[in-house]
């Protein structure tokens, strides 16, 4: 009988190691790039650690709990959406390079031109946002871009290696349009297995920045969430970014949930034209690193932005809310506080030029 035991310990860990070789699942950190992690201040015990404790789990809940709900609790008849998402595809290969824009590609993608520059943030363009065909599949209508409709590219921005942000597909078909890719510390390690040259990545930590073509800066800033593409987490950074350009300041949130991050970052940088905030796959039981809608709110107030714009949304089902929860939440919580929240449909431009944006609520039809 023990041999029988040892046999399928056996078997399981050689299929474990087999299946995460594969390239999808990036390349872990070594040499010198170990070396500066392991050298980084937000580095402990072998692992990136938040400015706070971070919990996995919300005070009240268990692995067990949140487990049985996932898979057994009674779905949310709109946890998907019942038709097509709208959406707009915009053509991004001729956007005028001097026009200052952004557009959503849906979840936590989206592009930015302005001041001459391009950024692409966390493209997940394949169908799935995970390392298998078979789960997450992208809702119809919000699944419109594809790779070849990405032009060529000045910056990728990577805020962190999940999969539903870090895209092993889109990565490696954008590769020959790609110029140069901003990324947090240990993430390099993947894109380098992905066919990408170390002197086309700026790979730093948070309180670095590096400046960038047309007198942009970028600075790394914290975000309180956490990292890994296998089973052991925090391995890699994750990250934040405030973006300053001749004409404008942009906050990219990445993910994260709520903490005093948010208010040092407005803070130091006094006021944002924009920020670009997580909403949405959220749950109670992991709101310290997933926000919840009232906590977008908040953060939006603590950086100070004139502008609010809510992603993670409207591609995947990755909570148990409805699909268009968070927009409706967010957008209702923002009036009361008179707030700027931008609605955009998936593929609609923003003009980052204009004061007096106005969006259809599209996700109510």
């Amino acid at each position: 009988m023990i041999y029988i035991l040892i046999a399928i310990v056996v078997f399981i860990v050689l299929l474990y190691l087999i299946i995460t070789n594969r390239k999808v699942f990036g390349a872990e950190a070594k040499g010198e790039r170990l070396e500066r992690m392991q050298q980084s201040r937000h580095y402990k015990d072998n692992q990136f650690q938040n400015l706070s404790y971070t919990p996995s789990l919300a005070e009240g809940y268990t692995f067990s709990r949140v487990l049985y709900d996932f898979f057994f609790k009674k779905k949310n008849p709109l946890l998907k959406p019942l038709k097509n998402i709208p959406s707009i595809h915009t053509d991004l290969k001729n956007i005028p390079k001097d026009q200052d824009v952004f557009v959503w590609l849906g979840h936590s993608s989206y592009y930015i031109q302005t001041d001459g520059v391009s950024f692409l943030i966390d493209p997940v363009l394949s169908l799935y946002g995970s390392p298998f065909k078979f789960f997450n599949k992208a809702f119809t209508g919000a699944d419109i871009f594809k790779p070849e409709d990405i032009p060529v590219l000045d910056y990728l921005v990577i805020t962190h290696d999940h999969y539903d942000h870090l895209d092993y597909p889109t990565i490696k078909a954008i590769k020959n349009r790609v110029n140069t890719v901003i990324l947090p510390l240990g993430v390099g390690a993947h894109l380098e297995r992905w066919g990408y040259r170390p002197d086309q990545l700026i790979e730093e930590e948070w309180g670095d920045d590096a400046v960038l073509k047309n007198e942009i800066k970028i600075t790394f800033t914290p975000a309180r969430h956490f990292s890994g593409r296998k089973v052991k987490r925090n391995v890699t950074l994750w990250t934040s970014y405030v973006l300053e350009t001749p004409t404008k300041k942009i906050f990219l949130g990445g993910d994260s949930g709520y903490d005093t991050h948010f208010k040092m970052i407005g803070d130091k940088y006094e006021s944002f034209d924009y920020a670009i905030i997580e909403n949405g796959q959220y749950n109670e039981a992991w709101k310290y690193i997933h926000a919840l809608p009232e906590d977008v709110i908040q953060a939006s107030i603590d950086v100070n932005s004139k502008n609010i714009i809510p992603v993670h949304s409207s591609k995947f089902a990755l909570a148990l809310h409805a699909w268009n929860e968070p927009l409706e939440r967010v957008t209702n919580h923002g009036k009361e506080k008179n707030l700027n929240i931008l609605t955009p449909m998936i593929g609609e431009p923003v003009d980052l030029n204009k004061t007096d944006h106005q969006f259809e609520a599209w996700w109510k039809d």
